[in-house]
C-alpha cells in the first residue's frame, strides 16, 4: 500500500512538472546587439525575432528538452540543446560571421539579398575595414585601390572627375546609393563624395554590363554604396584625418532611438583643402582647393511582421576652385585673374517601403535635386538637374523557383545655359523587368 501511495505521489509530481510553463529569453549579438535575428524552438516550431537591443523572449513553454536555433543571414547558425525545468535566460549568444567570401550576402546583382555564391552576376565586396586600411578623404579617392576601377580627373584645374571601369568612360558607370540610381553623369563624383566612411556598411562593385536591371548607364558596370542599417550602427563614431599637405577631413556619426519603433542615424562629413600649391612655379595652382560639407540622415521605422520601411536624405554643398594662385572670389566670372570656380548644391532623398500585404512587394523611390554654378574665367556653365525614380518589385517563390517581377519609372529634368538646351529637357523613362531564377541545388558527396 505504501509503495502504491509513493508511486501515486511520484506520478502526480511528474505531471505537475510537465504541465508547468516557463519563460525562455536571452540576448543575441554579432559584434554588437543584433536586431531581427530569427530564434526558434525546433520541437515546438515556434519562432520569434530579437528586438533593437538583441533581446528575445518566449512565454508559456512547457517543461522538456528543446533545441534552440538562432539564425541570421550572413552569419553561422547557432543551435543549442537545453532542458527546460524553470525560467531560463541565455546571457549572451554571439553569432559568427561566415568566413567564406562566397557566402557573403550581396544585393546588387539581383536587387535582393542572396548569397554571393548564388548570385548570377559576379559582385565584388569592399567593407568598411577596407577603407580603414586605405584612409582617404572620400570614397572617390579610395576606389583607386580597387583593381579594374579607376577614378579619373578630367580637369587639372577644377579637379572634377568620373569613374572608369575596365577602361570604359565615366558615363557608362552607374553609381547607386542603397540600390537607388540617383547619381547621373552630371554629378557622378558627388555620389562618391560626402558620405562619411563610418556610415558605409560596404560597397558592391559589378565590373561589366548590368543593363538588364539598371539600364544603359550600367554598360561598363556599377558601384553600389550600401549605408549601415540604423540598428547596426554605433551610438557615436568620429574619424578625423589631417595630412602634411594641408588636407583636413572629419567624419561624425551618431544614432538616436526616439522610441522602440523609430530610430535614426546621422552622419556629418567636412573636408577642406586650402593650401595654394604651385611647385612648378607656373602661377597656377597644382591642386584644386576644396571646401565641402555633407549631412546624411537615415530613418528606420519598425512595423508589424518586421516589414521594411527606411528613408534617408543627404544634403551636400561644395565650393571648389583652381587657377592663378592670386585668385580670390572677387575675381569670379571676370577676366582680370583667371580662375575656375564651381559651386554645387545637391539634395537626395531615398526610401524603401514594403507594402502591408502578405506578398513580398517593395516600393523604392528616390528624388534628386542638383544645382551647379561653374565659372571658367568669363565662361559660365549653370546647370540644374532633377531626377525622380520609382520602382515596384514583387519577389515570389514558386516551388524551387524564385520569381522577381518589377516595374520602374524615371523622370529627368535638365536645363543649363548652353544652346544645347534652348528648351528644357524632360524625359520620362518607364521600364519593366521579369526574372525567373531556379533555386534548385546539386548536393555533392
Amino acid at each position: 500500500m505504501q509503495k502504491a501511495i509513493l508511486l501515486f505521489f511520484f506520478i502526480l509530481m511528474f505531471h505537475q512538472v510537465q504541465s508547468q510553463q516557463f519563460k525562455v529569453q536571452g540576448f543575441v549579438a554579432t559584434n554588437e546587439a543584433a536586431q531581427k535575428v530569427s530564434v526558434s524552438l525546433l520541437e515546438l516550431k515556434r519562432t520569434t525575432v530579437t528586438d533593437s537591443t538583441g533581446k528575445f523572449s518566449m512565454d508559456k513553454v512547457k517543461a522538456g528538452t528543446y533545441h534552440l536555433k538562432i539564425s541570421m543571414l550572413g552569419y553561422r547558425s547557432l543551435t543549442l540543446k537545453f532542458d527546460l525545468t524553470k525560467d531560463t535566460t541565455f546571457a549572451l549568444l554571439k553569432l559568427e560571421s561566415l568566413d567564406e567570401n562566397l557566402n557573403e550576402v550581396v544585393v546588387t546583382g539581383t536587387q535582393k539579398e542572396v548569397n554571393r555564391l548564388e548570385s548570377p552576376v559576379p559582385v565584388e565586396i569592399y567593407t568598411a575595414k577596407f577603407f580603414k586600411k586605405n584612409p582617404t578623404p572620400s570614397i572617390f579617392d579610395a576606389l583607386q585601390n580597387v583593381n579594374g576601377v579607376r577614378p579619373q580627373l578630367n580637369c587639372n584645374i577644377c579637379n572634377t572627375g568620373d569613374i572608369h571601369i575596365n577602361g570604359l568612360e565615366g558615363p557608362y558607370t552607374m553609381v547607386l546609393i542603397d540600390g537607388m540610381p540617383i547619381v547621373s553623369s552630371l554629378s557622378t563624383v558627388y555620389g562618391l563624395s560626402g558620405i562619411p566612411n563610418a556610415l558605409v556598411e560596404r560597397i558592391e562593385v559589378v565590373k561589366g554590363p548590368a543593363s538588364s536591371l539598371y539600364g544603359s548607364e550600367a554598360v561598363g558596370g556599377l558601384i553600389n554604396i550600401i549605408t549601415k542599417k540604423v540598428q547596426n550602427a554605433a551610438l557615436f563614431s568620429a574619424d578625423v584625418m589631417a595630412t602634411g599637405y594641408g588636407e583636413y577631413n572629419t567624419d561624425l556619426g551618431f544614432k538616436v532611438n526616439l522610441n522602440k519603433k523609430v530610430s535614426f542615424l546621422t552622419g556629418l562629413n567636412y573636408f577642406k583643402f586650402g593650401n595654394r600649391v604651385d611647385h612648378n612655379h607656373d602661377g597656377f595652382t597644382d591642386v584644386t582647393l576644396q571646401d565641402r560639407i555633407s549631412i546624411f540622415q537615415k530613418w528606420n521605422i519598425d512595423r508589424k511582421k518586421n516589414r521594411l520601411f527606411s528613408i534617408a536624405g543627404r544634403y551636400l554643398y561644395e565650393d571648389r576652385w583652381g587657377g592663378e594662385v592670386n585668385w580670390n572670389k572677387s575675381f569670379r566670372g571676370g577676366d582680370q585673374v583667371y580662375g575656375e570656380s564651381i559651386y554645387t548644391r545637391r539634395f537626395e532623398l531615398i526610401g524603401n517601403y514594403q507594402l502591408p500585404i502578405e506578398e513580398k512587394m517593395f516600393l523604392s523611390f528616390s528624388l534628386t535635386d542638383h544645382d551647379q554654378d561653374s565659372r571658367y574665367g568669363t565662361v559660365a556653365y549653370i546647370a540644374q538637374q532633377k531626377i525622380a525614380f520609382g520602382q515596384l518589385t514583387w519577389d515570389k517563390k514558386i516551388g524551387i523557383n524564385d520569381l522577381l517581377i518589377g516595374t520602374a519609372l524615371r523622370y529627368t529634368y535638365y536645363d543649363d545655359n548652353t544652346p544645347a538646351t534652348a528648351s528644357k529637357d524632360l524625359v520620362n523613362d518607364p521600364s519593366a523587368c521579369f526574372c525567373l531564377e531556379s533555386l534548385s541545388k546539386t548536393k555533392s558527396r
